[in-house]
């Protein structure tokens, strides 16, 4: 069953169970939020992806107001609750500054395969460490869920929403995992271009082939 849901539609993507904070400055998200924080209201954040609102979004509940400044403008923490799709979607609520839509929920899995997490986590650090990356990623394989590496694996704005929008877990593991296969001898290649041009004008102690 459908229910009108505000939207404050952002060039990102924002996974279920991620924490993400905002600087509220535009009136209409001002008024949002204020109806958030006086309402128990919730929204949702569809990605605006080559200048269209995505029908797959995350459904945002407001954890704490941060900072208020002088100006109206907030600061804010919130946390990605759940899915849904746009049945329709209205440039202004009635009688509201901010969009909406009618939204179903959408269902969604997050309990993988703790071997294809054990797989992932593996590739993960081999990206890291190509990468000179110094990140910690806190979850074992027992509890890891995909959507919380997914803003470190490489994904284009495009491929998170394209993840975002698969609905069981086992599938965003083996969409990961063939990622992470495809992406590091890429970036493998990347470092060694990167060791020969800081080798270029060096003397090189270089062994020749015995014919």
């Amino acid at each position: 069953m459908s229910r009108l849901l505000p939207l404050f539609p952002l060039q990102l993507v924002v996974f279920p169970g991620e924490s993400l904070n905002l600087h509220i400055f535009e009136p209409r998200y001002r008024q949002l939020i204020k109806e958030c924080e006086q309402g128990g209201l919730t929204f949702g954040i569809p990605a605006y992806i080559d200048g269209k609102v995505m029908e797959v979004g995350t459904e945002i509940r407001l954890k704490q107001i941060e900072k208020r400044y002088p100006n109206g403008e907030l600061d804010i923490k919130t946390e990605g609750i759940g899915l849904f799709k746009v049945q329709e979607f209205y440039r202004k609520a009635p009688g509201k500054l901010y969009s909406a839509a009618d939204v179903e929920p959408l269902e969604f899995t997050t309990k993988g395969d703790v071997l294809a997490n054990t797989r992932i986590l593996k590739l993960v650090e081999e990206l890291f460490g190509l990468l000179k990356v110094q990140k910690k990623i806190e979850e074992g394989p027992d509890e890891l869920s995909t959507y919380s590496l997914a803003h470190h694996v490489g994904f284009s704005l495009e491929q998170e929403y394209e993840f975002l929008c698969i609905p069981e877990e086992k599938q965003r593991q083996e969409w990961m995992e063939a990622h992470l296969e495809k992406l590091l001898p890429v970036v493998q290649e990347m470092e060694n271009l990167r060791k020969r041009v800081q080798m270029n004008g060096h003397f090189k102690d270089i062994v020749p082939p015995k014919f």
